[in-house]
């Protein structure tokens, strides 16, 4: 019998009550404070559009000196039928050796038996097998680099927010995205959309800079991994990282009046073959002019 969304939920709702038994001390687990009851109220019976993927945050001390590791997690709505999105991270860990320890954990995720909840047993993998990459020896970086230069995947997100104005979060974004060697866009306006696609480590820092501390009308609506043997430069849908906008209706700056054009936003998307994300975003099937 084929298991529903609603079942994947509530499974997620009842792991994080797991997690905060496990981590009650403030600071230790970390998730937006309308998270969870979004969740219940879908669950109550809401036929609406899905609530946003469950994210949050897990501060863990690792081994006897107490090394830092902070533990992302990315739920889509089928979890446990699918894999988490789990990404570790620490300002211990040089970037070559924050990448191997990150492999290492997907490929461990993997192993583990599908529809079971995995994300205890990631934290406590995380635990058990971080301090061989806290080094900080030359023969360890090597294998990395020589480890991770087999495969690379493309890491591809689509980030929905209520509004994007203000000018200096665009300059965040855009000086992020230009930092971290990623393309994809940004849409300003009512709603507003972005973008990003690179190496799955440059956006997860990317979505940690942006999200955090306070950016709460924001979610990250839906995740794409593409494998390759060879260079992730051939899988880019964009060869830059692009300012987008469309004809509004009001003026520029009106908090109230500027909306984006979705028609022009669906358009865009079916011109990169990715039609199919507008349903994603929005909840709603989008449907061109016949004009």
């Amino acid at each position: 019998m084929a298991v529903t969304v609603k079942e994947c939920l509530e499974l997620q709702l009842l792991e994080v009550e797991m997690l905060l038994s496990m981590f009650p001390k403030r600071g230790e687990f970390s998730l937006d404070a309308d998270a969870v009851p979004s969740i219940q109220r879908y669950l109550r019976g809401a036929d609406g559009a899905l609530p946003p993927q469950l994210e949050y945050r897990i501060a863990l001390d690792v081994g006897e000196a107490k090394v830092k590791v902070e533990l992302q997690v990315l739920l889509p709505h089928m979890y446990p039928q699918v894999a988490p999105q789990v990404f570790a991270r620490s300002d211990a860990l040089h970037r070559q050796q924050q990448l191997q320890l990150n492999t290492h954990l997907v490929s461990h995720i993997s192993s583990l038996d599908a529809g079971d909840l995995c994300v205890c047993e990631a934290v406590q993998w995380v635990k058990d097998n971080s301090l061989p990459f806290l080094g900080n020896s030359k023969a360890s970086s090597e294998c990395a680099a020589e480890e991770v230069r087999v495969k690379e995947t493309l890491h591809r997100m689509w980030i929905y927010s209520h509004h994007i104005y203000r000018q200096e979060l665009r300059k965040k974004i855009f000086d992020c995205a230009k930092k971290l060697n990623l393309t994809g866009f940004c849409l300003t306006g009512k709603p507003g959309v972005i973008c990003v696609e690179g190496l799955r480590e440059n956006c997860e820092e990317f979505w940690h800079v942006i999200r955090y501390p306070n950016w709460k009308h924001i979610s990250c609506k839906h995740v794409e991994n593409i494998e390759t043997e060879g260079s992730i430069e051939s899988l880019r849908l964009f060869h830059s990282f692009e300012d987008l906008q469309f004809q509004a209706h009001g003026d520029y700056g009106l908090r109230n009046d500027y909306h984006m054009d979705l028609g022009q936003f669906l358009e865009f998307l079916k011109q990169h073959q990715k039609g199919h994300i507008f349903q994603i975003l929005f909840g709603v099937e989008g449907k061109l002019s016949d004009n």
